[in-house]
């Protein structure tokens, strides 16, 4: 259906040629049931279709409805049709990718305040190969509050403004990626919940400041909002915008899990006045996002780049985020963490299996390290250097319930970060046209008569909710594994079945390090923890990403 929307969605009247057809019929048939006394009922047919697309296009609930009145209602009736023959015929609710329909209804109901609740058991098959759960206490907990916060900053680097982030924020969606209206409700949904908002690379657009949410500032390769004439980092206009109240954070994209290692181009045609101003770009003008940053050129800088940044910033948290890729050079940078004492405030582990407005395939199917790999890989190796009290972790790739928090928490993760959970949140229905520009809920559309059907009142509501209601799911699995806070979870509390006969706590399924443990390998105290770190530990060097012969 949706691919059907899509080709049906060339242009304007296109989208609204039912209800136009129901109108000139209804002259039509009006004009013979006069005249020569026929036509009647489809007169009355036709005056129905243009009730229902006049209704359609003023409700505020459904934005499918509004983009497509009268022929819209056709998505839910063949949505109900395509239920009830899979259910019975053909899959069930947790096959189809890359979000489930189950994954996806379960956020729509809480976005919506709606019951999550699920009769007749789980439909999951507990005896598979990868199922996990997570320990449940015979002495469960009772807490008292869902807000569940983490302090950023606090790790005894230069931050002088340390930030209370919730365990649940908004990641990175670039205004351009995302509509106005999109951006307009998830930072009003950020603003009522007090959770963060990650701006995307493409910077801090005038939506982002109309409601006041606290924001993340990512900032990219193209240096969009800190840039010079010649695409430059600009540290004058960095300050202005870092020293904003409404900023809270400062996040250096090294790499994105969708697709690591890929610059990018928005071309001159799409770089409207509003893009132009919020990336400080020329109108019309190719906007290039370069594979790599020019501000720095090895780790030593990475980390000489970030003290600068929390220095020009008035001393708020900066860290970076990356998806690992070769592992020398995350090792490279921990090396340079070691030789100058120089700490990000955090991390951000993309996975592989995170999501994006557009990437070539191979890239999003083969590219990166997905989020299991690459978190417990950063986490094992600061704990391992004795480095991890000084950074805190959030991570991000396909997070949409409670069990995921738990779980991401359980590798090593501080907090975690959401895209395409909220998206959902304001709408989206996986079309999988975000490229395309005929998104049919205007998530991701620029065309503003198309944006317009996300009416950011209502969505900024959901948004609230999703994040809200997931909240308070994991404050249940919490108190039910008898802790105080999701911080507690550990890998000794998720277990996870790799075959039949053998089920294992991820704590003896993966490797762990202890607090040092790295550093007695390396002084040749005791073996190497992992061949990871025997075979690219020595090669990182903190000078260059490049490894040693």
């Amino acid at each position: 259906m949706h691919e059907w929307l899509q080709r049906i969605d060339l242009h304007f009247p296109v989208r609204y040629s039912a209800w136009l057809a129901c109108g000139v019929g209804l002259l039509l048939f009006s004009f013979t049931w006069v005249a020569f006394d026929v036509g009647g009922p489809v007169a009355l047919l036709c005056l129905f279709g243009v009730v229902l697309g006049w209704r359609d296009t003023r409700q505020q609930r459904h934005a499918v409805l509004r983009n497509y009145p009268v022929i819209g209602h056709l998505r839910f009736l063949a949505e109900f049709v395509r239920i009830e023959i899979r259910q019975y015929f053909i899959e069930s609710d947790t096959e189809a990718t890359p979000f489930s329909r189950q994954q996806r209804s379960l956020v729509y109901q809480r976005a919506k305040n709606q019951s999550d609740k699920r009769p007749f058991g789980t439909q999951l098959d507990v005896g598979a190969a990868g199922y996990e759960w997570i320990n449940h206490s015979m002495a469960p907990t009772a807490l008292d509050s869902h807000e569940f916060r983490i302090e950023v900053g606090t790790g005894g680097t230069s931050c002088t403004q340390p930030y209370s982030a919730s365990v649940f924020n908004i990641s990175a969606m670039s205004f351009g990626a995302l509509s106005a209206n999109a951006i307009l409700a998830l930072n009003a949904g950020a603003a009522r919940g007090h959770f963060a908002h990650d701006t995307g690379e493409g910077s801090i657009s005038q939506h982002h400041r109309v409601h006041g949410g606290d924001l993340i500032w990512e900032i990219g390769s193209g240096y969009f909002g800190c840039r010079d004439e010649l695409g430059r980092f600009s540290e004058e206009a960095f300050a202005r915008n870092a020293r904003d109240a409404q900023v809270k954070m400062i996040e250096v994209k090294l790499s994105q899990g969708a697709k690591p290692g890929h610059g990018g181009v928005l071309p001159g045609a799409k770089v409207t006045i509003e893009i132009a101003a919020a990336r400080g770009v020329p109108v019309g003008v190719d906007c290039v996002s370069p594979a790599r940053h020019s501000a720095f050129d090895s780790p030593r800088g990475l980390l000489l780049f970030i003290e600068r940044l929390r220095e020009l910033s008035g001393g708020k948290p900066v860290g970076f985020k990356l998806c690992i890729g070769h592992p020398w050079e995350w090792f490279a940078i921990a090396k340079a963490m070691q030789d100058t004492a120089l700490y990000p405030d955090f991390i951000v582990v993309d996975g592989a299996e995170g999501g994006t407005g557009a990437a070539p395939l191979e890239f999003t199917d083969h590219v990166g390290a997905p989020l299991q790999e690459g978190l417990l890989l950063v986490h094992n190796t600061l704990v391992g250097l004795g480095l991890r009290q000084h950074v805190k972790i959030g991570c991000a790739g396909k997070v949409t319930s409670a069990f995921d928090i738990a779980r991401a928490m359980a590798l090593g993760a501080d907090w975690c970060n959401a895209a395409r959970g909220f998206m959902f949140a304001l709408g989206c229905i996986q079309a999988q046209t975000c490229h395309t520009g005929a998104c049919p809920t205007g998530v991701t559309a620029q065309d503003p008569q198309r944006a317009k059907a996300l009416v950011v009142g209502d969505k900024a509501e959901r948004v609230w909710r999703f994040h809200d209601n997931t909240l308070m799911a994991l404050k249940e699995l919490v108190q039910a594994a008898g802790l105080s806070h999701p911080g507690e979870i550990s890998a000794a509390h998720i277990v996870r079945r790799r075959a039949d006969h053998d089920v294992r706590l991820l704590a003896n399924h993966l490797t762990f390090l202890s607090k040092g443990q790295l550093l007695q390998a390396i002084a040749g105290q005791e073996p190497w923890p992992h061949k990871v770190f025997s075979e690219y530990w020595p090669r990182a060097r903190s000078n260059s990403w490049q490894p040693a012969a």
